[in-house]
C-alpha cells in the first residue's frame, strides 16, 4: 500500500535526522510490502530564506494532501541568526504555531520511557531509575495562553504586557477523550493536570474532565496540581501512565520529563487532529552548533516515525519492528555522542540511522 509523507527537513540537523529516519522508514517498506512517498516542504528558517516567510500556503496545502507529515527541527541561534532580528510573526517559530492550526492539531503526544540499557544516562538517583518508567503526556495545543489575545501597552508611563489564558469545554472535552483512548491501550491511567486552586480556566478544565471520565470506568482518574506533578516526575516518574494537561504546563512538564530520560535526543513527539493526520517530530530543537557534524542523535526522530506507523497507519507490526530495532542496536553498546559513556561505541547521526534499518532487515 502507498502512504503519502510530507517531510519537513527543517533547519539545524534537521535534514540530517529527517533522512536518517527516511532509511529506516524504506527498509520498514522493504521487509512488509509497502511504498512511502515523500514530498518536502520549506518550514522555518529555511522558508525564511527562500520565501521570506516561515511557511507559504502552498507548502500547508502539500501537508494537508499527505497522510501524515514527519518533521526534523526549525530555528536557529536566537543571539546570532538574523530569523530573530525580524517581528515574531516572521520569525522560524512562527511556522510551527502556524502548521499546527492551518492542520488543526490539538492533541500533541509526548513519551518519556527510560530504556533498560540507558539507565546509566538517567540524572535521576538510582533507586528511581531502577523502578523505570514509562509515561506519555498528552498535552493541548492550539489553544490557552499560547494562542489567546494579548498586547502590550503603556498605562500612565508604565510599560504593560497582557496575555489571556481561555479554554472552552469542546477544546478540553476532545483533548480529554484522545487521553483516555490512549490510556484505554496503555495501563489505564490519566492523571489530569492544572492550577485549579487558582485558575478559573483549571476549574473548567477539572470538571469537563470529570465528566469524560464518567465514560471510560475503565480508566483511573486522578488530579494533579502542576506544581505538585513536576516535583513527582523527578521524585517518582513511575506512577504515571498517561498526563493529560494543558498548552503551557504541558510544554514545561514535557521538556522536564524528556531530560530524566537520560537524554532529549531520545525523545519524540506526535501532534494529532481528530482524524488519524499527525505531525511527527523530535522533542528536540534545531541544535545548530552541532548542524553539519554528523554527530546528532536520530533516534528521536526515527521512534517519531514509529509514532507516525502507529497512529496514523495503523501499522502496530511495523511500528513495534522500528523500535525493537532501536533496542537492539542500543542493547549492542553502540551509542550516538550524547548518550554515550566509556565502554560503549560511538557512532555518528548516519551511521545510528543505518544500523538501526539494518537491523529491521
Amino acid at each position: 500500500m502507498d502512504y503519502y509523507i510530507t517531510c519537513i527537513p527543517g533547519d539545524g540537523i534537521g535534514p540530517e535526522i529527517v533522512a536518517a529516519a527516511k532509511k529506516v522508514l524504506d527498509a520498514v517498506a522493504r521487509k512488509f510490502g509497502h511504498s512511502f512517498k515523500y514530498t518536502d516542504i520549506l518550514m522555518g528558517g529555511a522558508s525564511i530564506d527562500v520565501h521570506g516567510v516561515p511557511l507559504t500556503d502552498e507548502a500547508i496545502a502539500t501537508a494537508k494532501a499527505a497522510d501524515a507529515v514527519l518533521m526534523g527541527s526549525i530555528g536557529g541561534d536566537t543571539n546570532t541568526s538574523p530569523w530573530y532580528k525580524l517581528e515574531p510573526s516572521k520569525r522560524p517559530e512562527a511556522g510551527l504555531l502556524k502548521i499546527r492550526k492551518a492542520l488543526n492539531l490539538f492533541a500533541n503526544l509526548r513519551p518519556a520511557v527510560l530504556f533498560d540499557d540507558l539507565a546509566d544516562a538517567c540524572v535521576l538517583k538510582k533507586e528511581i531509575c531502577e523502578k523505570g518508567f514509562d509515561l506519555v503526556i498528552v498535552r493541548e495545543l492550539t489553544g490557552g495562553l499560547y494562542f489567546g489575545e494579548r498586547k502590550t501597552y503603556t498605562d500612565n508611563g508604565v510599560r504593560t504586557a497582557v496575555d489571556t489564558l481561555k479554554y472552552d469545554e469542546k477544546e478540553i472535552k476532545r483533548i480529554a477523550v484522545k487521553a483516555f483512548e490512549i490510556a484505554k491501550k496503555r495501563r489505564n491511567k490519566v492523571t489530569s493536570v492544572d492550577k485549579a486552586n487558582v485558575l478559573d480556566s483549571s476549574r473548567l478544565w477539572r470538571a469537563v474532565v470529570n465528566e469524560v471520565s464518567a465514560d471510560y470506568p475503565e480508566v483511573t482518574l486522578e488530579h494533579m496540581l502542576v506544581d505538585n506533578c513536576a516535583m513527582q516526575l523527578v521524585k517518582d516518574p513511575s506512577q504515571f501512565d498517561v498526563i493529560l494537561t494543558e498548552n503551557m504546563f504541558g510544554d514545561i512538564l514535557s521538556d522536564e520529563a524528556s531530560m530524566i530520560t537520560g537524554s532529549i535526543g531520545m525523545l519524540s513527539s506526535a501532534s494529532l487532529n481528530e482524524t488519524k493526520f499527525g505531525l511527527y517530530e523530535p522533542s528536540h530543537g534545531s541544535a545548530p552548533d552541532i548542524a553539519g557534524k554528523d554527530i546528532a542523535n536520530p533516534i528521536a526522530t526515527i521512534l517519531s516515525a514509529a509514532m507516525m506507523l502507529r497512529y496514523s497507519f495503523d501499522l502496530n507490526k511495523e511500528a513495534d519492528a522500528v523500535e525493537n530495532a532501536v533496542r537492539s542496536v542500543i542493547r549492542k553498546g553502540i551509542r550516538t555522542k550524547d548518550i554515550a559513556s566509556e565502554g560503549f561505541e560511538t557512532v555518528g547521526c548516519k551511521a545510528m540511522g543505518e544500523l538501526i534499518a539494518e537491523e529491521i532487515g
